[in-house]
């Protein structure tokens, strides 16, 4: 009786096993349906450089509502990174440093434009108070907006083993702020001179005439008098060129002061950065080629806008067509030219 209960019990746990392994594999038969018939243990996991350019970002989920906070890995940030701390700087380098070596080359070639009649001691009203005001309200805080930028792409490489780590992060901060602030004043002040100049900077005749002769700058004994209003064909190029670069620096800069406004993203970030340092560096080295020709490019330049007055002589070789409005405008009645001896 007892072998009986034993081959039972047997053959019931046999039959037992054998109904769960059919239920694992009635169970597993969907699964295993969908895996691929072949397996290739050899072959390589996908890089993950293909698959960041396949992304294009690593992108989890977040609970707060910043969805920019989601992104984990952003693969164009390190082309952006390249950019800022290698590109940008030869960018600026090349520009500035060569427009400082053309201007030293031509001007040991050249020399100054000089009065060739001299100085009469008659001057004449060029700029008013207005005029000039608006001009030393965007030079300066362009000046201070100039250096601040630069300090950003090469300052820790020039100054920081200079000034020393706190020296160098206090005048960091500090140039931040007025970077950030004065460009408030420098945008008004591009306001104002477009406003007062554009109806004098539009291209004439005598433009063309100017261009020809490159308004006597090649001509080194001074007897190229190229005509002009009050604004030359190259005084006309460079306020226009002003005029673009500030737009472009404005619109970026405050993109940039303001961030992700509009609808933007991290990629449109990148972008205003990189047209911001681009069209900065070039921006420099265009006021270094005004600062030239209005100081040591052409004598008697620099009393235009720091005093407003222009000697007779001056006048007439540089700008004749204006100063030819400016005396007849007086002799029919109009507002007279402010003529005196010099002092």
């Amino acid at each position: 009786m007892v072998g009986i209960l034993a081959r039972l019990s047997t053959q019931i746990r046999l039959a037992a096993g054998l109904l769960a392994l059919a239920f694992m594999i009635a169970v597993a038969s969907p699964v295993l349906a969908q895996q691929p018939k072949s397996v290739d243990p050899s072959a390589a996991v996908v890089p993950e450089a293909q698959l960041l350019k396949e992304l294009n970002k690593i992108q989890g989920l977040g609970t707060i509502p910043d969805k920019k906070s989601y992104v984990l890995e952003h693969p164009a940030g390190r082309e952006w990174r390249e950019f800022r701390t290698v590109t940008l700087k030869w960018i600026g380098g090349i520009a500035i440093i060569g427009m400082v070596l053309v201007l030293a080359i031509f001007y040991l070639w050249r020399g100054p434009m000089r009065v060739k009649a001299g100085y009469s001691g008659v001057k004449i009203l060029r700029f008013d108070v207005i005029e000039r005001f608006t001009h030393w309200l965007t030079a300066s805080t362009f000046i201070v907006l100039g250096l601040t930028g630069l300090n950003i792409s090469f300052g820790r490489s020039l100054l920081l083993p200079i000034m020393g780590l706190q020296a160098f992060s206090t005048w960091s901060e500090a140039g931040k702020y007025a970077h950030n602030y004065l460009s408030f004043a420098f945008t008004i002040g591009v306001v104002i001179m477009f406003l007062m100049w554009l109806g004098r900077n539009f291209p004439t005749q005598a433009d063309v005439t100017w261009v020809k002769e490159a308004g006597g700058m090649f001509d080194k004994d001074d007897s190229t008098h190229a005509p002009a209003y009050k604004f030359n064909a190259g005084q006309k190029m460079l306020f226009w060129l002003i005029m673009m670069a500030s737009a472009a620096m404005i619109v970026t800069g405050f993109m940039l002061l303001f961030p992700f406004y509009y609808g933007l993203n991290i990629g449109d970030m990148e972008l205003a950065e990189v047209f911001h340092g681009v069209v900065g560096m070039l921006f420099v080295s265009l006021v270094i080629a005004h600062i030239y020709l209005g100081t040591l490019g052409m004598q008697g330049a620099f009393e235009a806008m720091s005093q407003g007055t222009v000697d007779v002589n001056w006048a007439k070789e540089h700008h004749n067509l204006w100063y030819a409005e400016e005396v007849q405008g007086g002799a029919k009645g109009g507002v007279k030219p402010a003529m005196r001896p010099a002092e």
